[in-house]
């Protein structure tokens, strides 16, 4: 994933998906905007029903030309032919993912609010470092990322950043020209039209 001028678009699924109809809602949304990467994120651990999502989401995804990456689960990335996988322990698995998946790889690594953790990601050769939430998010514990810290992390570190969790418009807009991706779940997943949500939330990046 290459530095864009602009933030790009780094779409990530809701974490329990119908695959009778989460296939087509992907198409409509990728076929509707400019996707860089798809983060199949789902919380369920059931590598058949992971299997089954993977296959389903790859074969969308793949036939617009678009990489996707599944969290955490590197050996089913492997199995699956994914782009690569999304790690949530920060720097911990970044060295051992890229072991077994490879140079060509994504291995992106979550890293929360902490400098440090990105930092240590970086090093260790992830792909990208995402930083989140950035606003109040129901799943945390109210931690929010420090906005400077991608101010900061745009001036010194070349590793891409994406800023996910809890995005606003108006966060958007403000955090525009210091982050290469925008991390979009669950602000859009839930809406009655995801295209449309997408829109209205990236419109600000102008």
């Amino acid at each position: 994933m290459e530095t864009p001028e602009q933030p790009q678009l780094y779409l990530i699924t809701p974490p329990s998906i119908d695959l009778d109809l989460f296939p087509d809602q992907l198409a409509r949304v990728l076929d509707g905007a400019e996707i860089a990467c798809i983060r199949l994120a789902l919380a369920s651990r059931d590598e058949d029903l992971l299997s089954r999502a993977a296959d389903a989401c790859r074969e969308v995804a793949h036939a617009r030309d678009i990489a996707l990456v599944i969290a955490d689960h590197v050996l089913l990335a492997q199995r699956l032919g994914l782009d690569g996988v999304h790690l949530s322990d920060a720097a911990r698995s970044v060295r051992s993912a890229r072991k077994e998946l490879g140079a060509d790889a994504i291995v992106g690594s979550f890293c929360g609010t902490s400098r440090h953790d990105g930092m240590n990601a970086g090093e260790a050769g992830a792909d990208y470092v995402a930083f989140g939430p950035v606003g109040a998010h129901g799943l945390d514990d109210g931690s929010v990322v420090d906005p400077e810290l991608f101010e900061w992390w745009s001036a010194v570190i070349e590793v891409p950043v994406v800023a996910e969790g809890g995005l606003t418009p108006e966060m958007v807009r403000s955090l525009a020209a210091q982050t290469d991706f925008f991390g979009i779940g669950d602000e859009i997943w839930g809406a009655e039209d995801p295209l449309a949500a997408l829109k209205t939330l990236t419109a600000a990046m102008g």
